[in-house]
């Protein structure tokens, strides 16, 4: 993990096209503004977290019975 230490109005560089600016700090919190292509997803940590376990929880194996079951009355 790289640690850096940025002021306000003070920045960094990711890969040419993502910039980070440090846009105000305030009793421990920071606010961060972002410029990024349209098609760079940018999600707050907790965030992304959440979509993981969502996405875990909606791939649950199925019952191979239950998909035989279904080709039975879905028959072409």
């Amino acid at each position: 993990m790289l640690i850096l230490s940025r002021k306000v109005n003070e920045g960094i560089v990711i890969d040419d096209n993502v910039h980070i600016k440090v846009i105000s700090i305030d009793r421990g919190s920071v606010r961060l503004g972002f410029e990024a292509p349209e098609s760079t997803l940018i999600l707050r940590a907790e965030l992304k977290e959440a979509i993981v376990s969502e996405n875990q929880k909606a791939s649950v194996c199925v019952d191979e019975s239950l998909l035989e079951n279904i080709k039975k009355v879905i028959k072409p």
